[in-house]
């Protein structure tokens, strides 16, 4: 038989039995739609996260603090403080900026308008630079303030505009809690980035959070705590060599071995490794999900086209009475399957597709429609399609025409 012939009778036995070839197809469409829909998700996922981290800055070092193995308590220095930021700034060779933060929470007044709980960041000099931040209005604080302890603040773009409207801001004065503080700045639109609003803050000298904010009776004795501590690595520099002298400085303040150290020193690339390897695992899973739908959607086919063969045993017999030789048989019904297969695979990719976009713009979770997973979920539907019709294609092929004759 012919190429054309067998394609147009293949087409012709589906649509006779539209109803029952729709439901057979019903489980490669969902197997197909959920391979592009949760690869989407698990695709968008990891963008987001990896946007995230990059939006933090470029070339970074984190360095966080640690229990040493000996315990809480057992090192009076344990832990990260702000002088240990000064130091790397002051003593590691290659490093660009040093950034440490210090939330708190107030509430504001100016011009008239009283906003609550502002998230207000303490930070440093470093601040726009390592974090790939510009100011728009007026100037960013610098070291001599920060030295100074001065009352100075830089206001985040809808920050001032809720408070001072389209009025240029710097120069005025606003109350911060109970403190009376300059405006000096304001920050270019910088956005949502993951869950914090970067133009909804305030930002002064970390010296000033610690002493009127958050001040802590202890610091006198071990030096105002921090949590984290950015370091920005310049260009030109060696990041292991960075990090060896990050080190070797810390663990000196910090009186302790680098076996027992008490801070953790990680890289962008570090997270987002590890990340990585969390989305990964959780597309492996979701694959394996799909993988279950098609091969449930194949067996469907299988069952379907043995029903086929013993509806069709008669026409069969006149085939075989005719002249067709059973490797015309087997391709008929083979490719029958083919088609049931494809054609669900093609409805389940615009499924698939449609159904990612409409996730993505009604829930919180961002989608990326991957190419190569509609390329690998149309694929699999052919090759489900193919695995399953061969068993009934053989079986029909395997007719003795005589008796396919005899069949009612």
């Amino acid at each position: 038989m012919k190429w054309r012939e067998i394609l147009r009778v293949a087409a012709e036995a589906i649509w006779k039995n539209s109803v029952r070839s729709v439901l057979t197809m019903l489980g490669v469409i969902i197997g197909v739609a959920a391979v592009i829909v949760m690869v989407a998700v698990s695709a968008g996922t990891e963008a987001t996260i990896q946007e995230e981290i990059t939006s933090l800055g470029t070339n970074l070092l984190f360095v966080q603090s640690s229990f040493a193995r000996g315990g809480l308590g057992s090192n009076p220095n344990q832990g990260l403080v702000f002088d240990d930021a000064i130091a790397i700034a002051e003593q590691v060779k290659g490093v660009a900026g040093v950034v440490v933060e210090q939330n708190a929470t107030a509430n504001v007044k100016a011009n008239g308008t009283t906003l609550e709980n502002i998230t207000i960041l303490g930070t440093t000099p470093d601040f726009p630079s390592v974090r790939d931040i510009e100011v728009a209005e007026g100037r960013y604080f610098n070291q001599l303030e920060l030295d100074r302890k001065q009352k100075v603040v830089v206001l985040g773009s809808s920050l001032a505009e809720e408070l001072f409207g389209d009025a240029n801001p710097v120069g005025e004065v606003i109350t911060v809690g109970n403190v009376k503080m300059t405006v000096i700045g304001v920050l270019a639109p910088k956005g949502l980035v993951g869950e914090v609003d970067y133009d909804a803050r305030l930002y002064m000298p970390i010296t000033v959070v610690f002493q009127k904010f958050t001040p802590s009776n202890l610091a006198k004795l071990r030096g105002d705590r921090v949590r984290l501590i950015y370091v920005e690595v310049a260009p030109d520099a060696d990041p292991e060599e960075v990090i060896t002298q990050i080190e070797l400085l810390l663990a000196k303040r910090h009186d302790v071995s680098l076996d027992s150290a008490d801070f953790t020193i990680t890289t962008q690339q570090d997270i987002i490794a590890t990340q990585e390897a969390t989305t990964a695992a959780f597309r492996s899973l979701l694959a394996w999900v799909a993988g279950v739908s098609l091969i449930v959607g194949g067996i469907g086919i299988m069952n379907i086209m043995l029903v086929s063969v013993t509806e069709r045993t008669r026409e069969i017999g006149i085939r075989q009475a005719i002249g067709a030789m059973p490797e015309d048989i087997q391709m008929q019904f083979l490719v029958e399957a083919l088609l049931l297969s494809t054609a669900g695979g093609i409805i389940g990719i615009a499924l698939g597709v449609g159904g990612a976009y409409i996730f993505g713009s009604i829930s919180d979770m961002r989608t990326v429609i991957v190419p190569e997973s509609i390329a690998l979920a149309f694929g699999s539907a052919a090759v489900v399609g193919a695995f399953f019709g061969y068993y009934p294609a053989t079986k029909a092929a395997q007719l003795d025409p005589i008796e396919a004759l005899r069949y009612e």
